[in-house]
């Protein structure tokens, strides 16, 4: 079965292939980088990170320490064995905690991306009707796809997006 296409339908397809397309271009993980709800967002994160560390930090201490105690030639085989037990269940709380503190930092990081992802997408809309663009493309990266292989340097829309950001995020 065909379907018609109505007069309507085509006077808007022929306006839309006539309309010259303004394409813009940006880099979402710059937007985020270089914007101040962005740059805290990532102290936030890094403090976050650095508090975990300094845990394992004492604990990698703690275990050095009680690692050296075993070593001493002064202990009976009855204290070594009882260090030699505490050692392993420190190892093994040791091991636990450092990967709950990468769980919940990798946690942290995926809902970060996610909610400045859409943040950064709003800022990008907003530039995009402003200026009457018809699409604003990211231009991915080397640690991800890199989407958009080659542009003209004006058609970079990125700080335009960190301003309008800024304004959105306050």
């Amino acid at each position: 079965m065909r379907r018609s296409i109505h007069e309507a339908e085509w006077t808007s397809l022929f306006a839309l292939a006539a309309d010259p397309l303004k394409v813009g271009v940006m880099d979402q993980q710059l937007v985020i980088e270089k914007s101040k709800a962005g740059k805290r967002a990532l102290e936030e994160l890094k403090a976050y990170s650095a508090t975990r560390q300094k845990i394992i930090n004492s604990d990698d201490q703690e275990l050095k320490e009680l690692e050296q105690t075993i070593q001493d030639a002064k202990l009976s085989e009855a204290a070594k064995q009882e260090k030699q037990n505490q050692f392993q269940a420190k190892l093994e709380a040791y091991q636990r905690r450092l990967a709950e503190f990468n769980r919940e930092i990798q946690q942290k990081q995926r809902e970060m991306v996610t909610e400045y992802s859409k943040k950064v997408q709003e800022a990008a809309q907003a530039v995009a009707q402003r200026e009457g663009y018809t699409a604003v493309i990211d231009r991915g990266s080397e640690a991800a796809i890199r989407i958009v292989i080659y542009h003209q340097p004006a058609l970079d829309v990125t700080e335009h997006v960190v301003k309008e950001f800024d304004k959105q995020n306050k």
